[in-house]
């Protein structure tokens, strides 16, 4: 597996809190995840310590309802629904008491106070960096005298954006970006298409993997529109319009500025600009279908087609 020789050095951590730090999509989830079914395998586990992926509690996570893996994240929306603007992970996630709004099926403490079903208790906070000092004082005492010998796992892209206090309470791994060929493997070994183009846009990335085809669709979409600039105006506002429906805003945008990368540097700069303006309005609940026929024209601007 991708990173297998930090899940091997994982494995003889006897604390309370891992800290895993890198880039975007690295690959810290994925490790996390590893890390965790390995906490609580209870068959033969591999040779990196890796977990068997026959046992009871390697069953439960493949069907995605293990009963001792907890998984923290910033709110995605809003109490009414809508994308929220800033990342948080509020003390109520932490504390059923404090969870006014009902934003958190399960919270860390009343999850912490059952005794595992397998072997371990695993809470994975996963936007660490966006922990508010409330949530982060209520974790404080868990973190130290851990109900029932639980684990922590952190992640977070930046270690300097995490609060003190999280950082001085864990070990931290390091995760870092793999080789195209360790890439290309771990896609040939799940039975995927090795493309030499999704190794490129992974640029090293494990994470990216995960969403294999989401990347391809998104890689596929970005090169029509580039294509239409230069076939014409109203293809470009019918490529952008069928864009709106199908925009992904985890891949999409990087998909875009992958495809236009070999252009010129004042074509790249206006580009960037026109789909940062794109996502703004879109944060800010704009028209969609305008946005985005707006988005076409500066792109044809940008790219001399205008």
């Amino acid at each position: 597996m991708i990173h297998a020789h930090l899940l091997e050095q994982s494995t003889a951590f006897g604390g309370n809190a891992l800290l895993l730090t890198g880039p975007a999509r690295v690959g810290k989830a994925g490790l996390a995840w590893a890390i965790a079914a390995a906490q609580n395998c209870t068959g033969l586990r591999g040779m990196y310590g890796e977990a068997c992926g026959q046992c009871p509690s390697c069953r439960a996570l493949a069907a995605g309802a293990h009963p001792d893996l907890l998984l923290v994240e910033p709110r995605a929306t809003t109490t009414t629904g809508k994308a929220a603007r800033r990342k948080l992970i509020p003390v109520g996630a932490v504390l059923q008491g404090r969870d006014k709004a009902r934003e958190y099926e399960t919270h860390v403490y009343e999850f912490l106070e059952v005794r595992p079903t397998f072997r371990r208790r695993v809470v994975m906070v996963s936007g660490t960096e966006y922990l508010g000092p409330e949530a982060a004082n209520a974790l404080l005492k868990l973190i130290e005298e851990p109900p029932h010998h639980a684990l922590f796992l952190f992640m977070a892209e930046d270690v300097r954006a995490v609060l003190p206090t999280i950082v001085s309470r864990s070990a931290r791994l390091s995760v870092t970006p793999v080789s195209d060929q360790e890439l290309a493997r771990a896609l040939m070994q799940s039975g995927q298409n090795a493309d030499e183009e999704l190794v490129a846009f992974a640029a090293g990335r494990a994470g990216v993997l995960a969403d294999a085809e989401k990347v391809r669709a998104a890689l596929a979409d970005a090169r029509l529109l580039q294509e239409a600039l230069a076939t014409g105006l109203l293809t470009t506002l019918e490529t952008a319009e069928a864009l709106e429906k199908r925009w992904d805003a985890t891949w999409h945008p990087e998909a875009l500025r992958f495809v236009w990368r070999t252009s010129v540097p004042h074509q790249r700069a206006q580009a960037d600009t026109a789909l940062d303006d794109l996502q703004q309005a879109l944060e800010a609940y704009a028209s969609p279908s305008l946005s985005f026929q707006v988005f076409g024209l500066r792109l044809r601007e940008a790219f001399g087609e205008a």
